[in-house]
C-alpha cells in the first residue's frame, strides 16, 4: 500500500467521481485534498472536461500548475513548474476538432445517425443537458480534439458508426454522462502512461500510481495505475478491469464519498 511519504501521482477522473454526479460538489473529499497537497502529492485531473474547464476547476480546487489530461487523453500538460512544461505538453498526433467534427456530420448525413453533439446545440442546450451554469457550458464546448455526444440511435447503429469511425482513424467511448469522440490511440490510458514516464525521466524516482474513476472510459487510466479505485456510478456499462491487475478497490459510495473511501483504502499516512 502507498503512503503519504511515497513518492506518488493520484490521478483522478473528475465528473462522478472528484465531482459529484448530480451537483458538482467535491467538499466530501475535501479533507483528503487538503491531506495531499500538504504532502506536495500530485493530484492528476484525467477527465472529458475540456482544457479549460480544467483549469477553471484547478483554481478552485487549488491545484494551479498541476499536471492534467483533458478531453479523454487528447490533450495533456506537465506540471507548470518544470522546464520547458509548455513545450513538452503532451498533446496527442490526430485530428482537431473540427475536423473530427466534418469526419461525424459526414457520416450522421450519409447514414442518418441519431446524436447531437456538442458542437451541434447552443450553450443554453449543454447547461440544460448537464446542469452546468451557462459560462461553465460555454467552456465545455470550447473543445480542441474531441466531441461529446448524446446517442439517440440503437445499440447495433452505435456499433455501426464505431465501425466507421474506426475506419476514419477515430474511436469513441463511453462515458458516465456522454459518448465522446477523439482520435484513436488518444485514450486515458495512452496519456496516463506518457505522463507518468515523464515523472519518471524528470526525477529519476520510482513513481507509484492511484487511479480513480466511475465510467468506461476511465477503464484504459485504471489498467495503468498500481492501485485503482473504481468508484460507484451511474452507468449502464460497469467499469471493467483485466483479472491480472493487482490492486482493485470498488466502492459502495457513489461521487466524492467513494473518492474518499477508496483512498481510505488504499494510503496508509504512516
Amino acid at each position: 500500500m502507498p503512503s503519504l511519504t511515497d513518492p506518488l501521482l493520484v490521478i483522478t477522473d473528475l465528473d462522478g467521481s472528484l465531482l459529484d454526479h448530480h451537483t458538482y460538489s467535491w467538499q466530501p473529499a475535501a479533507p483528503w485534498l487538503a491531506k495531499l497537497k500538504a504532502k506536495e502529492i500530485p493530484i492528476v485531473i484525467c477527465s472529458s472536461k475540456t482544457t479549460v474547464e480544467i483549469v477553471a476547476l484547478q483554481a478552485q480546487l487549488g491545484l494551479i500548475g498541476s499536471p492534467f489530461i483533458a478531453e479523454n487523453g487528447a490533450a495533456l500538460q506537465l506540471d507548470a513548474r518544470w522546464p520547458n512544461a509548455q513545450a513538452s505538453a503532451g498533446n496527442f498526433t490526430g485530428k482537431d476538432y473540427i475536423s473530427l467534427r466534418a469526419v461525424m456530420t459526414r457520416l450522421r448525413e450519409a447514414h442518418g445517425y441519431k446524436f447531437f453533439g456538442f458542437g451541434d446545440v447552443t450553450a443554453n442546450e449543454v447547461a440544460e443537458w448537464t446542469g452546468l451554469s451557462l459560462k461553465e457550458a460555454q467552456l465545455a464546448k470550447t473543445r480542441e480534439a474531441s466531441e461529446a455526444l448524446i446517442w439517440r440511435d440503437t445499440d447495433d447503429r452505435l456499433a455501426a458508426f464505431a465501425a466507421e469511425l474506426a475506419a476514419e482513424d477515430l474511436a469513441i467511448t463511453e462515458g458516465g454522462r456522454f459518448y465522446h469522440v477523439m482520435s484513436r490511440g488518444s485514450g486515458k490510458g495512452a496519456a496516463v502512461r506518457w505522463l507518468v514516464s515523464q515523472y519518471h525521466q524528470h526525477d529519476g524516482r520510482a513513481w507509484q500510481t492511484l487511479g480513480l474513476g466511475d465510467g468506461p472510459n476511465d477503464s484504459s487510466m485504471l489498467e495503468e495505475v498500481d492501485f485503482a479505485v473504481i468508484i460507484r456510478g451511474y452507468s449502464k456499462t460497469p467499469v471493467a478491469l483485466s483479472t491480472t491487475h493487482p490492486a482493485i478497490y470498488r466502492t459502495h459510495a457513489f461521487g466524492p464519498e467513494g473518492w474518499r473511501e477508496g483512498l481510505d483504502h488504499f494510503i496508509t499516512e504512516a
